[in-house]
């Protein structure tokens, strides 16, 4: 799993905290490095299933251009979501790297990072222990080395540097070179449709922010290279949807989508490597984000989507086999499908398309598989859902579904049928039982803290 911004917390219920220093001499006939290192490690705040943990990192020892720091859960936690860093997690082990940002770390300087974790309910201990880069934080360090600097304040775990995309991304959008957006651009931030329209087209790499909320008709284009965000939790796009056709390398963030005409999200025309993350979608005409025409290496997460009906459709028609086979793959994950109708997702041809750890409530059904699909679905939480999952629908041949390790809640049993293609990247499940709490405090515009 990889580094994403922070979540606002929605509650806070319990506060935790260890401090460990510490430090180790490594030598060599040529240098004289010293490694040392002071962890501070908090929970912010949290809520049953779920938590924010929030660790700040002292250098104590001399400057490294990297560092990796390791502890190891006591109590089963899992890391669901961070910011700051990249963290992976096997079993009870968590390894929490640099981001590509914020590798530098001077000798007396600290590094801030966060995460959305879950956990058991019965207790949430903190890590005992800590290392850096190999080496345990346990006291002292090099006699020529100085003390650290308790008048530095280490950096705002929230933010990074200004265009600087926010890693965190985890899915298809990871594969074929990942998805950066527009990088390191410095921002341009848009306040009306027609600034808006400006910023977004043409190739170049741009970081816009939406202030605010702004209205439009129709549907604006979007060129490669584009990181597209809200500022705070109300910037809004109403009346207006964004078409990504024949692009590259797209981030769509934080966003309020309301009343679109056409498309809230349209991704078509072999476009590739697009991320849409953390928006609201509602009282749209058409879909909320359709992907479709041979698109590929896209992950849609943290989204919801409430008072709509026909949310998420993967490939448009059944006709379109020589396009779109081979393609379509997309990555679903922790999104609110909020009393939304159907198409969550609906898929067609993409083989695998991975649906896993998203909250369903109350609709007309979950997931269909048609037309030689293969839809791996795992871990999700369904509630007051009668038909979790289709195999073939309407009249679309039936594909492949492989369902395993859901949560069922007054629900109807999954349609199940075939095998499905192997996942090529790592990632972390949250445990299905805890996936609505998650979820609920997490999914949406307005919850990474931008």
């Amino acid at each position: 799993m990889h580094a994403a911004r922070r979540r606002t917390a929605l509650a806070t219920t319990a506060v935790a905290a260890v401090a460990l220093t510490g430090a180790t001499v490594v030598s060599a006939s040529t240098a004289h490095a010293a490694t040392g290192c002071r962890v501070s490690y908090s929970v912010a705040s949290q809520w049953p299933g779920g938590f924010t943990g929030n660790v700040v990192l002292t250098n104590l020892g001399d400057a490294m251009s990297s560092w990796s720091l390791q502890w190891t859960f006591g109590a089963g936690q899992q890391v669901v979501q961070a910011w700051n860093a990249e963290i992976s997690q096997s079993g009870s082990s968590v390894t929490a790297r640099n981001a590509s940002y914020n590798g530098d770390l001077g000798s007396n300087a600290s590094v801030s990072f966060g995460f959305n974790g879950s956990w058991n309910n019965s207790s949430n201990p903190a890590p005992s222990s800590f290392s850096l880069n190999g080496v345990a934080c346990t006291g002292g360090t090099n006699p020529t080395t100085p003390p650290p600097n308790p008048t530095t304040p280490p950096p705002n775990p929230t933010t990074p540097p200004p265009g600087q995309t926010p890693t965190g991304l985890v899915g298809w959008a990871t594969q074929n070179g990942g998805t950066t957006g527009g990088g390191n651009a410095s921002p341009t931030t848009v306040t009306n449709s027609s600034a808006l329209s400006s910023a977004i087209s043409g190739s170049g790499s741009a970081v816009v922010r939406v202030s605010g909320t702004i209205s439009c008709s129709g549907m604006l284009k979007v060129g490669s290279n584009k990181t597209i965000v809200g500022i705070g939790s109300s910037a809004t796009i109403s009346g207006c949807g964004f078409n990504i056709s024949d692009q590259r390398n797209v981030i769509i963030r934080n966003i309020n989508f309301r009343n679109w005409n056409d498309d809230a999200i349209n991704v078509q025309t072999e476009s590739r490597n697009v991320w849409v993350d953390h928006n609201s979608f509602s009282n749209g005409y058409d879909g909320a984000v359709d992907i479709k025409r041979g698109s590929d290496y896209i992950t849609v997460s943290w989204n919801r989507v409430f008072n709509h009906s026909k949310s998420m459709l993967l490939g448009h028609s059944d006709n379109n086999g020589s396009q779109d086979r081979g393609h379509l793959r997309v990555t679903y994950h922790h999104n609110w499908f909020d009393g939304s109708g159907s198409r969550h997702p609906r898929v067609r041809f993409g083989n695998p398309v991975h649906v896993f750890n998203n909250y369903y409530y109350d609709n007309d059904y979950g997931v269909a598989s048609t037309e030689d699909a293969g839809v791996l679905v795992e871990g999700n939480y369904f509630e007051d859902v009668d038909d979790p999952t289709h195999v073939g629908y309407a009249a679309s041949d039936p594909g492949t579904l492989v369902a395993r390790n859901n949560h069922f809640v007054n629900s109807g049993t999954p349609e199940t049928a075939g095998g499905v293609a192997s996942i090529p990247y790592s990632y972390s499940l949250t445990s299905a039982s805890q996936v609505k709490s998650v979820v609920t405090n997490g999914a949406g515009a307005g919850k990474i803290g931008l």
